[in-house]
């Protein structure tokens, strides 16, 4: 008999469970989406019983349509949406919805971690405070909610709510746990000294665990629930970006990650917890044991391209508008975009700064609007990849993953602005791929990581810069890298503006 491993990607959108046999095949795939929830401006929101419910539609469907029995179900893992902040009670019930990632209402928050900790806490985390980590939004329930405050006994992140209900037992993996800006990396614990500095009482915290490790079986309960077997195996899984990573083969420091979806995120395996970028990157645990892994994340890369076509190619599918920048010549005209649209995380940590394009002139067509933003969002990564060459910290490879990758017009673009071979993999679907990696691992189906790549982690193309377009792109990258800081000021006064004008 076959036996599978499901592979769970909880998303801030829907939910995606994979059924992924030894030879890394996906051969059953199912998906429920769930809502989110703005109660006010800067609130991002969710019911994480809503992440449940999708979870155990999805696997349902995937038993009843994919051809699979639950006795072939040997493992189950995840990938999950990181930072957002689950608060359970002494019942182990959940006390408000969840926060997620993508909530900004912690900037006062953040502000007093930088007073009272200061350069402290990036020895310690290597990581500065953000308005999407954990810490801050444990503080505003601290200063905001103190009656559900005075109640929480233990908090989790999104996917290990998920798997506290499979199995009933509490717990966070390394690489989820490290974004929650907590955890000392050097000691490779909950930081005493930050819980100390802002009276979070360490009991809160959950036990630790390698991606790969047992985390539980399936309950009683849950198996009733959902259609699968009981004591089927359950392990911690990864955060979204570690299991990205490890489905992308990110396991050595000769390769970088390059991923556009709405966020665009540069990836590096990084051997050593000594390693500090100060914050400018990311610094987590990866998903095994000893390694780490640095990001980059520059906010509105998709995100511009979606902005673009809803207003200037409504009723063009996306793959004929960004084929029409084949009509555009490299630089379009001489015409730059800068992906600012909601601020800017890295390298420039800017919640103000505006996006642009730069040398409009009426020689320029549509075309060439396109092909600038391809281009804008391109050199955006290439920012973050400078970061690395300016550390001493080498690539000799990139690979390219969401809708960056669905494209050959953008992936020679990367390729010529990179000045590097960019990979397509066969298996664009990482993160599920990853999470299903850390349950093959688990189950010892391969020793270890590197050992389960091999298998897992296929090439389907591979694309070489074009020595012709490398130069005039290295001159239009200088170009593009000066936009920043001749329109940081005026970023500010135009918001000014608008605030004093109720614009």
């Amino acid at each position: 008999m076959e036996e599978f491993v499901l592979g769970v990607d909880l998303g801030t959108s829907a939910v995606k469970v994979s059924a992924v046999n030894k030879s890394g095949q996906i051969i059953a795939q199912q998906s429920c989406s769930y809502p989110l929830s703005h109660p006010q401006i800067g609130f991002s929101e969710q019911d994480p019983n809503d992440w449940v419910q999708g979870t155990t539609t999805a696997i349902q469907q995937l038993l009843e349509h994919g051809h699979i029995q639950a006795e072939q179900i040997a493992g189950i893992s995840f990938s999950g949406q990181m930072h957002g902040l689950v608060l359970l009670d002494q019942n182990q019930q959940v006390l408000r919805p969840a926060i997620l990632w993508d909530d900004t209402r912690t900037t006062i928050q953040c502000q007093e971690i930088k007073q009272k900790m200061g350069n402290d806490f990036v020895k310690i985390t290597h990581n500065q405070p953000l308005e999407g980590f954990t810490l801050p939004k444990l503080l505003w329930v601290q200063e905001n909610e103190p009656d559900i405050w005075q109640k929480v006994k233990t908090f989790l992140l999104p996917k290990d709510y998920v798997r506290f209900c499979m199995t009933g037992k509490l717990a966070t993996d390394f690489s989820d746990a490290t974004g929650t800006v907590m955890i000392d990396i050097q000691q490779k614990n909950w930081s005493s000294a930050i819980c100390q500095a802002f009276d979070i009482p360490l009991s809160i915290c959950p036990s630790l665990l390698f991606a790969h490790n047992l985390a539980g079986y399936i309950s009683d309960k849950y198996a009733h629930l959902s259609g699968l077997k009981t004591k089927t195996p359950v392990f911690a899984g990864a955060a979204d970006n570690a299991a990205s990573a490890l489905g992308a083969g990110i396991l050595d420091t000769n390769t970088i990650l390059a991923s556009i979806g709405t966020s665009g995120v540069v990836l590096k395996y990084e051997p050593e917890s000594h390693t500090n970028y100060q914050g400018i990157l990311q610094f987590e645990d990866h998903a095994f044991d000893q390694g780490y892994y640095s990001m980059g994340v520059t906010l509105a890369a998709g995100d511009s391209l979606n902005w673009f076509k809803k207003n200037f190619f409504p009723q063009q599918s996306f793959n004929d508008m960004v084929q029409s920048a084949n009509q555009a010549p490299i630089g379009a005209h001489g015409l730059i975009y800068t992906p600012y649209l909601v601020g800017e995380r890295a390298p420039y940590a800017d919640a103000q700064i505006r996006g642009s394009f730069i040398g409009l002139d009426r020689s320029q067509t549509r075309t060439d609007f396109v092909r600038a933003v391809l281009e804008g969002i391109v050199f955006s990564l290439k920012d973050l990849m400078q970061i690395y060459i300016e550390n001493n910290s080498p690539f000799t490879q990139v690979i390219a993953t969401g809708g960056g990758a669905k494209s050959p017009l953008w992936l020679q673009i990367q390729a010529d602005i990179f000045n590097k071979p960019v990979i397509r993999l066969a298996n664009e679907q990482t993160a599920s791929l990853g999470a299903a990696m850390t349950a093959a691992v688990g189950l010892g189906w391969y020793s270890d990581f590197q050992d389960c790549r091999k298998t897992f982690v296929k090439i389907k193309d591979t694309y070489l810069p074009n020595s012709v377009n490398v130069k005039p792109y290295q001159q239009l990258y200088q170009i593009y890298h000066q936009v920043y800081s001749q329109t940081q000021q005026l970023s500010a006064d135009l918001i000014k503006f608008r605030q004093q004008n109720n614009l």
